[in-house]
């Protein structure tokens, strides 16, 4: 590829990813943050949950109903209408008066986070060349672990200030959650930058000119029309039903089903269980408050540094490759843990969780948004992804509400033996259904997924 090409690919796949570091910032911010919130308003374990939770329950319509206005108005569009969520939701939950303004106000921000993680991967998928998607398309998950880091970072240094307000009178934790309006805006200023996805030009809005014209972008003139050739190529035959009718005929249940399998399991690893609730995990085996922002830190710094290591090897060693070697890792980190628990010698429990951080960024965080993004067909690729991202976010809704009640009645022995058992279940999709996606257009893929 000339280099010209490389660094206008990679740019836009950047800007576009910076949905991503909002994603995770939006997630992670609010761990620093939910207990001085719980004290300051006499909430009960349930209803900082909730709190918390809020986000979630967004996330998952937004996830759902995503692709919707994606195939409708555009990728690029979408993405727009993204990063203003992401600002209405940081401003108001900075200015949130009492708790129900704040639960709005992260509903807000999770509509943004359901849908940049629908759209935003779907984006760059379908610009990138085959043999470099897997790459780009982990520029997403490394920009969302960049938020998570950050959230962590910028928690901990506003706590570090000292005192229980800040900047003429702001409480810390509206500090926290406020920090996130400076990167929402700067995101609703480039993502206008980046052209229109050629396949979403060809098959939805019918302006081949112009997704020639992006395609030429990014490949020589013959490439490119090759590569147009092959979009076009990929126009399913007329359907008796329409939209998600037609999505859900059973033409397509075989992607249906490894898109729900690969986000049920994803979930059921305890991921955004740990990442939300850090500090009190750490907090639990008897490291002081600083203390657990801190190693709340290393997790992030392990997150980012191995979501490197996946995308680095995604396009080398494959999906399944990494899958497994990620399966076989969580497994153990997480049955040790469970054991600590159980014996109550937790030295050894920071350790394994940076271990749980490092193995699942460089499987799971890094092979999900490609693989979900890879497997349904070009005409109905928006319904899919809302498919999968929807299910990944039902279940990560379902286990970060139930965490703190759950956590406090049965304990995290418990909690760290089911997801143990999940990862096993996991290892066994993987090994025995997982179909393999590198070095593969979306429509070679296409072909060999409709069955």
């Amino acid at each position: 590829m000339h280099p010209t090409h490389l660094r206008r690919l990679i740019a836009w796949s950047v800007i576009v990813a910076l949905g991503g570091f909002l994603f995770g910032f939006d997630t992670a911010v609010i761990s620093g943050g939910e207990q001085a919130i719980q004290a300051q308003w006499g909430l009960s374990d349930a209803l900082v949950g909730q709190t918390v939770a809020m986000a979630l329950y967004g996330t998952v319509i937004g996830a759902l109903f995503g692709g919707w206005p994606a195939d409708l108005f555009g990728r690029k569009r979408s993405l727009i209408w993204v990063g203003a969520l992401f600002l209405i939701s940081a401003v108001g939950s900075a200015l949130a008066p009492e708790v129900y303004t704040l639960m709005a106000a992260r509903f807000i921000g999770g509509l943004g986070v359901g849908a940049s993680s629908v759209v935003a991967p779907m984006y760059i998928s379908e610009v990138a060349p085959k043999a470099m998607r897997g790459r780009l398309v982990v520029i997403f998950q490394l920009n969302i672990v960049a938020g998570i880091m950050a959230a962590y970072i910028s928690n901990y240094f506003v706590a570090s200030q000292g005192g229980q307000s800040l900047f003429g009178g702001f409480d810390i934790w509206r500090v926290m959650l406020g920090v996130e309006i400076l990167p929402a805006l700067v995101y609703v200023l480039l993502i206008t930058r980046v052209p229109r996805s050629p396949r979403w030009l060809v098959l939805k809005a019918k302006q081949d000119a112009e997704a020639l014209s992006v395609l030429e972008q990014v490949f020589p003139p013959a490439e490119a029309a090759a590569e147009l050739a092959l979009i076009r190529s990929s126009d399913l035959p007329a359907a008796p039903t329409q939209g998600l009718s037609e999505f859900l005929s059973g033409r397509y249940k075989w992607p249906i089903l490894l898109a729900f399998l690969f986000a049920f399991f994803n979930q059921t690893s305890g991921i955004n269980a740990i990442i939300y609730y850090a500090p009190r995990i750490f907090a639990s085996t008897g490291l002081g408050a600083d203390a657990a922002l801190l190693a709340s830190a290393g997790v992030g710094t392990f997150n980012l540094v191995f979501t490197v290591v996946g995308m680095l090897l995604i396009d080398r060693l494959g999906r399944r490759t990494l899958m497994l070697i990620g399966s076989v890792g969580l497994i153990l980190a997480l049955g040790l843990t469970a054991r600590a628990f159980v014996t109550e010698e937790f030295a050894a429990v920071p350790y394994l969780i940076f271990a749980y951080i490092s193995f699942f960024a460089m499987s799971q965080g890094a092979v999900i948004w490609v693989f979900i993004s890879e497997i349904f067909p070009n005409e109905v690729r928006a319904f899919g992804n809302s498919f999968g991202c929807g299910t990944h976010w039902v279940f990560a809704a379902i286990i970060a509400s139930a965490f703190p009640p759950v956590a406090a009645a049965v304990g995290g022995e418990w909690l760290f033996a089911f997801f143990t058992v999940m990862m096993v279940g996991q290892l066994l999709y993987v090994a025995f259904v997982m179909p393999e996606t590198k070095g593969k257009s979306l429509e070679e893929l296409q072909r060999e997924l409709l069955r």
